[in-house]
């Protein structure tokens, strides 16, 4: 099935069912955050699309958004644990064993800026579910570590552009 199908199904989906718009959002910014997942589904495209519908449909946008922070906090979590479960073997599985670019670039990346580089990674979007991995490998305290997941908070970035330019189109 085609990519541009399964966006447009979802996004009716959700134009009709409205009140399951949190948990669908929530779900998507869970496989945003969770290391490998995130390589294999399309969620910022998803999420994008949702947030223009809560500005055209006229959807809360505090709901989504909440759904959308509590499924990446726990995406990140996961991310972590794993990390932190299996340190650097992680590395060795597939796919990031064939993306070894991106796993030496988390590494770098949170190597130099610690917590902040939970903070800045969540918002570059091929380290978004590898920075909390490497986090875990390296063993960053967890309450600093979800400290710097839950102030990041990118799901409000991926929702308010799309509902702010709807409502702005009204």
């Amino acid at each position: 099935m085609d990519l541009d199908i399964l966006t447009t199904m979802l996004l009716d989906f959700v134009r009709a069912h409205q009140g399951w718009a949190p948990l669908i959002v929530g779900a998507l910014a869970f496989t945003e955050s969770v290391a490998v997942v995130s390589l294999l589904v399309p969620s910022t495209v998803l999420l994008l699309g949702i947030g223009a519908l809560v500005g055209a449909s006229g959807l809360e946008f505090w709901p989504i958004w909440l759904g959308a922070a509590i499924g990446a906090i726990l995406g990140d979590w996961l991310s972590y644990a794993i990390g932190f479960r299996f340190k650097h073997a992680v590395f060795r599985v597939w796919p990031l064993s064939s993306h070894q670019h991106l796993s030496d670039r988390g590494e770098q990346f949170f190597a130099r800026w610690g917590a902040w580089g939970v903070f800045l990674g969540r918002f570059i979007g091929p380290l978004r579910a590898v920075v909390p991995l490497t986090a875990g490998v390296f063993a960053m305290p967890m309450l600093l570590f979800q400290t710097a997941t839950i102030a990041s908070a990118w799901a409000f970035l991926m929702l308010a552009p799309g509902a702010g330019l709807s409502a702005l189109a009204k």
